[in-house]
Protein backbone atom coordinates (compact mmCIF):
# COMPACT_ATOMS: atom_id res chain seq x y z
CA UNK A 1 0.00 0.00 0.00
CA UNK A 2 1.29 3.26 -0.95
CA UNK A 3 2.16 5.59 1.91
CA UNK A 4 1.53 8.59 0.52
CA UNK A 5 -0.87 8.52 -2.19
CA UNK A 6 -1.79 11.60 -4.04
CA UNK A 7 -4.47 13.97 -3.04
CA UNK A 8 -3.95 17.38 -4.55
CA UNK A 9 -6.26 20.08 -2.41
CA UNK A 10 -8.34 20.57 -5.48
CA UNK A 11 -9.15 17.52 -6.14
CA UNK A 12 -11.33 17.62 -2.74
CA UNK A 13 -11.15 20.90 -1.53
CA UNK A 14 -15.02 21.47 -1.43
CA UNK A 15 -15.20 18.34 1.03
CA UNK A 16 -12.83 19.92 3.26
CA UNK A 17 -14.41 22.92 3.36
CA UNK A 18 -17.55 21.12 4.18
CA UNK A 19 -15.33 18.70 6.83
CA UNK A 20 -13.66 21.39 8.22
CA UNK A 21 -16.62 23.33 9.56
CA UNK A 22 -18.38 20.24 10.82
CA UNK A 23 -14.71 19.00 12.71
CA UNK A 24 -15.22 22.71 14.03
CA UNK A 25 -18.80 22.31 15.58
CA UNK A 26 -17.41 19.59 17.58
CA UNK A 27 -14.02 21.13 18.04
CA UNK A 28 -16.55 23.73 20.02
CA UNK A 29 -18.44 21.42 22.05
CA UNK A 30 -15.08 19.51 22.58
CA UNK A 31 -13.56 23.16 23.82
CA UNK A 32 -16.74 24.36 25.94
CA UNK A 33 -16.95 20.81 27.85
CA UNK A 34 -13.31 19.48 28.30
CA UNK A 35 -10.78 20.58 31.71
CA UNK A 36 -8.54 23.41 30.08
CA UNK A 37 -4.69 22.09 29.81
CA UNK A 38 -2.02 24.20 28.83
CA UNK A 39 -1.15 25.64 25.69
CA UNK A 40 -4.80 24.26 24.12
CA UNK A 41 -3.80 20.79 24.50
CA UNK A 42 -7.33 20.28 25.73
CA UNK A 43 -9.08 20.72 22.56
CA UNK A 44 -7.56 18.96 19.30
CA UNK A 45 -8.88 15.78 18.49
CA UNK A 46 -6.96 12.69 17.84
CA UNK A 47 -6.72 9.61 15.84
CA UNK A 48 -8.50 6.52 15.94
CA UNK A 49 -8.96 3.35 14.17
CA UNK A 50 -12.05 4.58 12.25
CA UNK A 51 -11.35 8.07 12.16
CA UNK A 52 -11.04 10.89 14.85
CA UNK A 53 -12.24 11.35 18.32
CA UNK A 54 -13.54 14.25 20.80
CA UNK A 55 -12.05 11.85 23.55
CA UNK A 56 -13.84 11.52 26.61
CA UNK A 57 -15.66 15.15 27.92
CA UNK A 58 -18.19 16.27 30.18
CA UNK A 59 -18.75 15.27 34.27
CA UNK A 60 -16.58 18.58 35.52
CA UNK A 61 -19.20 21.00 33.66
CA UNK A 62 -22.64 18.65 35.00
CA UNK A 63 -22.71 16.81 32.06
CA UNK A 64 -22.65 12.73 31.59
CA UNK A 65 -19.55 11.57 30.24
CA UNK A 66 -19.53 11.68 26.66
CA UNK A 67 -18.05 11.69 23.81
CA UNK A 68 -17.93 11.97 19.72
CA UNK A 69 -16.26 10.35 17.05
CA UNK A 70 -15.96 10.62 13.19
CA UNK A 71 -16.19 7.29 11.81
CA UNK A 72 -14.53 8.12 8.18
CA UNK A 73 -15.08 4.52 7.21
CA UNK A 74 -18.63 4.20 7.80
CA UNK A 75 -18.81 7.82 6.99
CA UNK A 76 -20.86 8.75 10.58
CA UNK A 77 -20.94 10.99 13.30
CA UNK A 78 -21.31 9.01 16.53
CA UNK A 79 -22.10 10.11 19.99
CA UNK A 80 -21.54 7.89 23.16
CA UNK A 81 -21.92 8.76 26.62
CA UNK A 82 -20.51 5.76 29.67
CA UNK A 83 -23.81 4.60 30.05
CA UNK A 84 -23.51 2.55 26.23
CA UNK A 85 -25.86 4.98 24.42
CA UNK A 86 -25.08 6.24 21.41
CA UNK A 87 -26.80 8.21 18.55
CA UNK A 88 -25.35 8.46 15.43
CA UNK A 89 -26.11 9.68 12.07
CA UNK A 90 -24.87 9.80 8.14
CA UNK A 91 -21.90 12.45 7.70
CA UNK A 92 -22.70 12.64 3.53
CA UNK A 93 -26.11 14.42 2.73
CA UNK A 94 -25.77 17.36 5.58
CA UNK A 95 -24.78 20.63 4.98
CA UNK A 96 -23.38 22.64 7.42
CA UNK A 97 -26.48 23.97 9.28
CA UNK A 98 -28.16 20.29 8.86
CA UNK A 99 -25.22 19.11 10.87
CA UNK A 100 -25.04 21.50 13.50
CA UNK A 101 -28.66 20.74 14.16
CA UNK A 102 -28.32 16.81 13.74
CA UNK A 103 -25.73 17.44 16.41
CA UNK A 104 -27.34 19.30 19.17
CA UNK A 105 -30.24 16.94 18.60
CA UNK A 106 -28.16 13.97 19.35
CA UNK A 107 -26.48 14.93 22.55
CA UNK A 108 -29.92 15.85 23.40
CA UNK A 109 -30.76 12.42 23.31
CA UNK A 110 -27.90 11.32 25.20
CA UNK A 111 -28.69 13.94 28.19
CA UNK A 112 -25.99 16.03 27.19
CA UNK A 113 -26.11 20.38 26.80
CA UNK A 114 -23.97 20.38 23.53
CA UNK A 115 -24.91 24.20 22.95
CA UNK A 116 -21.11 26.20 22.55
CA UNK A 117 -21.27 30.20 22.99
CA UNK A 118 -20.39 31.15 19.77
CA UNK A 119 -21.77 28.91 17.25
CA UNK A 120 -19.99 30.31 14.52
CA UNK A 121 -16.28 29.26 11.96
CA UNK A 122 -13.12 30.22 13.45
CA UNK A 123 -10.65 32.28 11.42
CA UNK A 124 -12.76 31.20 8.06
CA UNK A 125 -13.74 33.47 5.30
CA UNK A 126 -17.72 33.04 6.61
CA UNK A 127 -16.43 33.33 9.92
CA UNK A 128 -19.61 36.25 10.27
CA UNK A 129 -21.91 33.40 9.58
CA UNK A 130 -23.72 31.43 12.20
CA UNK A 131 -23.05 27.95 11.35
CA UNK A 132 -26.70 26.99 11.73
CA UNK A 133 -27.74 29.27 8.56
CA UNK A 134 -24.45 27.79 6.76
CA UNK A 135 -26.34 25.88 3.80
CA UNK A 136 -23.44 26.30 1.34
CA UNK A 137 -21.12 23.56 2.46
CA UNK A 138 -22.80 20.18 1.91
CA UNK A 139 -20.54 18.61 -0.35
CA UNK A 140 -18.68 15.37 1.14
CA UNK A 141 -17.26 12.43 -1.11
CA UNK A 142 -16.95 9.56 0.94
CA UNK A 143 -13.75 8.38 -1.03
CA UNK A 144 -12.35 11.63 -0.12
CA UNK A 145 -13.25 11.92 3.33
CA UNK A 146 -11.63 8.05 3.85
CA UNK A 147 -8.54 9.24 2.24
CA UNK A 148 -8.28 12.45 4.30
CA UNK A 149 -8.58 10.20 7.19
CA UNK A 150 -5.84 7.20 5.94
CA UNK A 151 -3.25 9.93 5.50
CA UNK A 152 -3.43 11.55 8.61
CA UNK A 153 -3.26 8.42 9.82
CA UNK A 154 0.03 7.86 8.52
CA UNK A 155 0.95 11.15 9.27
CA UNK A 156 0.01 10.77 12.93
CA UNK A 157 2.48 7.78 13.31
CA UNK A 158 5.33 9.55 11.64
CA UNK A 159 4.87 12.04 14.00
CA UNK A 160 4.90 10.16 16.85
CA UNK A 161 8.11 8.63 15.81
CA UNK A 162 9.80 11.58 15.39
CA UNK A 163 8.17 13.08 19.15
CA UNK A 164 10.02 9.69 20.98
CA UNK A 165 13.45 11.34 20.24
CA UNK A 166 12.92 14.06 22.36
CA UNK A 167 13.27 13.55 25.81
CA UNK A 168 11.88 17.30 26.92
CA UNK A 169 8.49 18.67 27.30
CA UNK A 170 6.39 17.92 24.34
CA UNK A 171 2.64 17.70 23.50
CA UNK A 172 0.77 14.82 22.58
CA UNK A 173 0.48 14.61 18.34
CA UNK A 174 -2.87 15.78 17.58
CA UNK A 175 -5.55 16.79 14.88
CA UNK A 176 -6.41 20.57 15.42
CA UNK A 177 -9.85 22.03 14.13
CA UNK A 178 -9.11 25.21 13.67
CA UNK A 179 -6.73 25.09 11.36
CA UNK A 180 -7.25 22.04 10.26
CA UNK A 181 -3.43 20.51 10.81
CA UNK A 182 -2.27 17.80 12.47
CA UNK A 183 1.09 19.05 14.81
CA UNK A 184 3.30 18.07 17.47
CA UNK A 185 5.61 20.60 19.58
CA UNK A 186 8.01 20.31 21.55
CA UNK A 187 8.79 23.59 24.25
CA UNK A 188 11.30 24.67 26.28
CA UNK A 189 11.23 26.32 30.35
CA UNK A 190 11.93 29.65 28.81
CA UNK A 191 8.67 31.49 29.33
CA UNK A 192 7.30 33.98 26.61
CA UNK A 193 5.40 36.82 27.89
CA UNK A 194 3.26 37.09 24.73
CA UNK A 195 1.58 41.03 24.63
CA UNK A 196 -2.23 41.51 26.13
CA UNK A 197 -3.28 42.38 22.38
CA UNK A 198 -1.47 38.72 20.64
CA UNK A 199 -5.07 37.36 22.08
CA UNK A 200 -6.12 34.38 23.88
CA UNK A 201 -5.21 31.58 22.01
CA UNK A 202 -1.95 32.74 20.88
CA UNK A 203 -1.02 34.06 24.65
CA UNK A 204 -1.45 30.45 26.20
CA UNK A 205 -0.21 28.86 23.00
CA UNK A 206 3.09 30.34 23.17
CA UNK A 207 3.85 30.85 26.55
CA UNK A 208 6.82 28.99 26.21
CA UNK A 209 9.72 28.57 23.18
CA UNK A 210 8.64 26.03 20.93
CA UNK A 211 9.85 24.37 17.61
CA UNK A 212 6.42 23.07 16.03
CA UNK A 213 6.50 20.35 13.39
CA UNK A 214 3.12 19.08 11.33
CA UNK A 215 1.16 18.65 8.41
CA UNK A 216 -1.86 20.35 6.62
CA UNK A 217 -3.58 19.69 3.55
CA UNK A 218 -3.08 22.70 1.59
CA UNK A 219 -5.00 26.48 2.03
CA UNK A 220 -5.73 29.46 0.25
CA UNK A 221 -1.66 30.42 1.27
CA UNK A 222 -0.13 27.63 0.46
CA UNK A 223 -2.67 25.41 -1.92
CA UNK A 224 -0.95 22.11 -1.76
CA UNK A 225 -0.43 19.79 1.55
CA UNK A 226 3.23 20.11 3.07
CA UNK A 227 4.99 19.47 6.34
CA UNK A 228 6.17 22.19 8.47
CA UNK A 229 8.24 23.37 11.14
CA UNK A 230 9.01 26.33 12.71
CA UNK A 231 10.65 28.16 15.86
CA UNK A 232 8.52 30.48 18.30
CA UNK A 233 10.08 32.97 18.68
CA UNK A 234 11.73 32.98 15.43
CA UNK A 235 15.79 33.56 16.47
CA UNK A 236 17.59 35.44 14.51
CA UNK A 237 19.46 34.04 11.43
CA UNK A 238 16.84 30.81 11.46
CA UNK A 239 16.73 30.65 7.68
CA UNK A 240 20.87 30.56 7.54
CA UNK A 241 20.20 27.28 9.10
CA UNK A 242 20.48 24.92 6.11
CA UNK A 243 17.40 22.46 6.08
CA UNK A 244 19.45 18.15 4.97
CA UNK A 245 16.97 18.21 1.92
CA UNK A 246 17.43 20.16 -1.25
CA UNK A 247 14.08 20.53 -2.23
CA UNK A 248 12.93 21.79 1.32
CA UNK A 249 12.44 25.10 1.76
CA UNK A 250 12.47 28.28 4.31
CA UNK A 251 9.22 30.32 3.16
CA UNK A 252 8.26 33.53 4.76
CA UNK A 253 4.46 33.08 6.76
CA UNK A 254 2.97 35.99 8.70
CA UNK A 255 5.66 37.77 10.87
CA UNK A 256 8.22 35.00 10.35
CA UNK A 257 9.18 31.45 8.16
CA UNK A 258 8.05 27.81 7.88
CA UNK A 259 10.55 25.29 6.73
CA UNK A 260 8.61 23.26 4.10
CA UNK A 261 8.41 20.07 2.59
CA UNK A 262 6.26 19.43 -0.18
CA UNK A 263 4.06 16.46 -0.17
CA UNK A 264 4.73 15.67 -3.81
CA UNK A 265 7.71 15.76 -3.08
CA UNK A 266 7.86 13.38 -0.53
CA UNK A 267 5.98 11.27 -1.73
CA UNK A 268 7.97 10.45 -4.82
CA UNK A 269 11.36 9.99 -3.12
CA UNK A 270 12.61 6.36 -2.54
CA UNK A 271 11.40 6.30 1.33
CA UNK A 272 8.96 9.05 1.64
CA UNK A 273 8.85 8.26 5.75
CA UNK A 274 12.35 8.23 6.37
CA UNK A 275 12.54 11.63 3.58
CA UNK A 276 9.91 13.51 6.60
CA UNK A 277 12.01 12.51 9.66
CA UNK A 278 15.01 13.31 8.03
CA UNK A 279 13.48 17.03 7.02
CA UNK A 280 11.79 17.30 10.61
CA UNK A 281 14.87 16.59 12.01
CA UNK A 282 16.51 19.02 9.96
CA UNK A 283 14.54 22.05 11.07
CA UNK A 284 14.51 21.15 14.89
CA UNK A 285 18.04 21.35 15.22
CA UNK A 286 17.84 24.90 12.74
CA UNK A 287 15.92 26.01 15.59
CA UNK A 288 16.74 24.30 18.99
CA UNK A 289 20.51 25.10 18.28
CA UNK A 290 19.46 28.93 17.00
CA UNK A 291 17.58 29.14 20.46
CA UNK A 292 20.37 27.61 22.01
CA UNK A 293 18.84 24.58 23.92
CA UNK A 294 21.24 22.35 25.09
CA UNK A 295 20.17 19.18 21.98
CA UNK A 296 22.65 16.25 23.32
CA UNK A 297 21.00 15.95 26.92
CA UNK A 298 17.31 16.54 25.21
CA UNK A 299 17.51 13.47 22.84
CA UNK A 300 16.28 10.47 23.28
CA UNK A 301 17.15 8.05 20.51
CA UNK A 302 13.97 5.39 20.29
CA UNK A 303 12.29 6.61 23.19
CA UNK A 304 14.42 5.98 25.56
CA UNK A 305 15.77 7.26 28.49
CA UNK A 306 16.77 4.36 30.96
CA UNK A 307 20.73 4.45 31.62
CA UNK A 308 21.22 0.44 31.55
CA UNK A 309 18.84 -0.03 28.38
CA UNK A 310 21.29 3.37 26.52
CA UNK A 311 24.47 1.27 26.94
CA UNK A 312 25.88 3.25 29.92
Amino acid sequence: MELFPAFPLEEWNETKQTVHRFEQIVGKVRLQHSPRRNHWWNVPFHLTGSGITTRPMGMVDGNPIFTIDFDFVRHLLIASNLEGDTASFPLQGNSVASFYLRLQSALDSLGVDGGIPVAFPFDLPDADRPFAEDHEHAVYVPEHATRYWRILSRVNLILEEFASGFSGKTSPVHHFWHTFDIAVTRFSAHTIVQPEEAGELVREAYSREVVSFGFWFGDDNVPEPCFYAYAAPEPEGLTEEPLSLSFAEWRPSGHGHLALLRYADARETEDPRATVLEFLQSAYLAGARRLGWDVDALACPGGVTDPYLAGH
